[in-house]
């Protein structure tokens, strides 16, 4: 039995898209009535094939997109009936966000970009506490530049600052490190770790294997719908990390991935 707090769920989730009109068929779900439940302080992994929704699924859960039909709820309540002032508060101030391009305004600041994020979650002081986060995370030569002016890993890192400045209830991430190199990939990973021990719920959604050693819950999704899941003990660097790669590799293979 599952002892932790449900913080997101979904009930009967469908979302449609419609093809070509010449097509015979002319729409296709890729959400199929998706019931589901995330879990506070886990850190929960969306793997599946290419086109199998990954993504539609996190923009759903987030309020990023609107769905055809059926609930989320966040912290009980259905968020996909409130307005969409409500919307925007709740990705300002409960949800943070890294993609898999940074998104950082480009002529601002690695200081800026952060401090503005906690500006509108309605946090005090919001430079001082940008500042020392990003000191925390190792920007502290750079944040006086602008996003141009410092590496893909660093504008990445300053997007990760920027998803938690406000102290967000959950963290959405979309193949976050997708667009990096060995060495930054698991910068960024070690960072996303580094806040979920502090109890920050993630939800990312990933290809990648290495990546995935991060959760301690995989979810597998094909055609829209959940077809396995995978629990794992929260991740630790000093355990035996091959073991838990080939867990995850045996797993996949055995749907077919």
């Amino acid at each position: 039995m599952n002892t932790k707090k449900i913080i997101l769920s979904t009930e009967k989730l469908f979302k449609r898209f419609d093809k070509d009109s010449s097509a015979i068929d002319t729409s296709f779900y890729v959400l199929n009535n998706l019931s589901l439940e995330f879990y506070q302080e886990d850190f929960t992994v969306i793997m599946g094939s290419s086109g199998a929704g990954k993504s539609t699924l996190l923009y759903a859960l987030s309020g990023l997109d609107s769905v055809t039909s059926g609930k989320v709820f966040y912290k009980e309540r259905n968020i996909t009936t409130v307005p969409e002032k409500e919307i925007i508060r709740l990705r300002r101030k409960e949800f943070g966000f890294v993609f898999q391009q940074n998104h950082l305004v480009s002529n601002l600041t690695l200081l800026e970009n952060v401090a503005v994020s906690g500006f509108f979650a309605g946090i005090k002081n919001s430079t001082n506490l940008a500042k020392e986060l990003l000191e925390q995370i190792g920007l502290s030569k750079v944040m006086d530049n602008l996003p141009g002016q410092v590496s893909g890993g660093e504008a990445q890192r300053c997007a990760v600052a920027r998803a938690v400045m406000g102290n967000p209830q959950i963290l959405f991430a979309d193949e976050p490190t997708g667009a990096l190199n060995k060495k930054n990939t698991e910068i960024i990973l070690d960072l996303l770790s580094y806040f979920n021990s502090q109890g920050q719920s993630i939800i990312m959604v990933t290809h990648d294997i290495r990546t995935a050693l991060r959760g301690n819950r995989i979810l597998y999704l094909e055609d829209g719908s959940i077809l396995s899941q995978l629990i794992l003990p929260p991740y630790d660097s000093k355990e035996d990390l091959k073991a838990r790669e080939t867990q995850i590799t045996d797993w996949l293979l055995s749907l077919a991935w």
